[in-house]
């Protein structure tokens, strides 16, 4: 009940303003303190509102939030994978494997020929020996390759490009000019798979914003529905303020800062659920890295994402509650 008396005492002085104004018009910072200070007023009165019914309030909240944490969430392990991705890219390898008939110091030369030239940023070479132990060692095969008369593999040159040369462009330029050299008698490119796994990333960010669209409109259903349950029960005191005078923005306002507050505590929810994921994801990630030698560490959230998340959150709240009063506010007339 007091909810409509302080609704009705408002209009009732919004009426008493407006009538006055006829006789002597206001300054403008005077209206503009005006309309800030009603702003602020309702802001905190429906935050009040709120707080009345926390359980109720925060099942609504926390709806909006896991719905905005699932393509948050999956938006930052992409991003984290964008990353390692770069990583790997800069660690793009060329092999030459030399001829048979190269010596190891012929190789040695080669080698100290390539990293002085200004393509290459690193270069090493696996003799033959060292291949045919590393082989042993990793295939499994040592006692089949004890038995060869001869070592059958050939020295190999490890080449990793300047980081201005490391695009696929730029790689198979290299390529060509080291397969046209003497001693080469193969060159490999690896760049093949990282450009297999641009494509799949590509493919997952497609599926994360189809699924933020569609977790989207989820929020703006479950906040208009929200807002009309909200709207149902207050029918009588909607009724009370238009028959004094109020208009339709002045009951809308109410409405569309509980839209606003459920979008920020869903968001801020979203932002909390998130990082707790990736918290728990950050060990095992780390240990799967080791295992490859390559240290790994997630990301979190930054202030960029996090302010675009919070700003999605509000946006998707306000339009929820702004749809549903629109729709339903029309249907709520004096008799």
């Amino acid at each position: 009940m007091d909810r409509g008396l302080n609704m009705v005492n408002e209009a009732t002085s919004r009426r008493n303003r407006e009538g006055a104004s006829s006789t002597g018009r206001p300054g403008l910072l005077t209206l503009i303190n005006s309309y800030f200070v009603r702003h602020a007023q309702t802001l905190f009165y429906s935050l009040g509102q709120l707080l009345r019914a926390p359980f109720s309030m925060l099942m609504t909240a926390a709806v909006i939030g896991i719905a905005l944490a699932l393509p948050a969430g999956m938006h930052q392990l992409l991003q984290n994978a964008q990353l390692l991705s770069g990583k790997l890219d800069d660690a793009t390898q060329i092999s030459l494997f030399l001829k048979k008939a190269v010596t190891e110091q012929q190789a040695r030369e080669l080698t100290h020929k390539l990293g002085n030239m200004p393509e290459i940023g690193r270069v090493r070479l696996i003799t033959r020996e060292q291949a045919l132990e590393e082989f042993k060692q990793n295939a499994g095969f040592g006692d089949a390759l004890r038995a060869l008369d001869e070592n059958p593999l050939p020295h190999v040159i490890v080449i990793n490009p300047a980081l201005q040369h490391t695009d696929a462009a730029a790689g198979r330029k290299l390529l060509e000019r080291l397969q046209g050299m003497i001693q080469v008698d193969a060159a490999q490119l690896d760049v093949e798979w990282i450009k297999r796994l641009y494509a799949i990333l590509e493919i997952i960010k497609r599926g994360v914003w189809i699924l933020a669209a569609l977790l989207g409109m989820a929020v703006l259903l479950v906040v208009g529905n929200t807002i009309r349950l909200a709207i149902q029960n207050r029918r009588d005191e909607i009724v009370v303020i238009k028959l004094i005078g109020g208009t339709d923005a002045f009951i809308r306002r109410p409405f569309l800062y509980t839209g606003f507050w459920y979008g920020l505590f869903g968001a801020l929810i979203a932002f909390t659920l998130v990082n707790i994921a990736l918290y728990l994801l950050s060990d095992p990630v780390r240990q799967l890295g080791e295992l490859y030698h390559n240290p790994v560490s997630l990301t979190r959230m930054n202030l960029e994402t996090s302010a675009y998340l919070l700003g999605a959150g509000i946006l998707l709240g306000l339009g929820g509650s702004w749809l549903a009063v629109g729709r339903h506010l029309r249907d709520i007339e004096p008799r």
